[in-house]
């Protein structure tokens, strides 16, 4: 779930993808997934191979365009919320649904 600057991509079936996250429960693959259709991303799901049924079913989540890269996005203020906001650093990681777009906080 963290932003990493390395750009992932690969194949799913015959479709050239960047990866965004591998091996991702189903309520973050769902969050990614609703996200980035919402700003125009074709999103392509995997599902992962369990070595049993009793094992949590896993999801990898990839988009067909070849330059996008979450953290550039994220840091470069270009993704929006499902409502119209700024999707920042704890909104894509899940930590907080405060879309205030700063990245630190001044308390004193």
């Amino acid at each position: 779930m963290v932003l990493a600057g390395k750009h992932t991509f690969g194949s799913i079936g015959d479709t050239r993808v960047t990866f965004i996250e591998k091996k991702i429960d189903e309520n973050r693959k769902d969050f990614l997934q609703k996200l980035l259709e919402h700003n125009g991303f074709e999103v392509i799901i995997q599902e992962e191979k369990r070595k049993t049924e009793e094992e949590p079913q896993l999801y990898t989540v990839a988009t067909t365009d070849m330059v996008f890269n979450p953290t550039i996005w994220v840091f470069e203020r270009k993704l929006k919320t499902l409502d119209g906001h700024i999707v920042n650093q704890d909104y894509w990681t899940q930590a907080s649904e405060d879309t205030n777009p700063r990245y630190w906080k001044n308390e004193k």
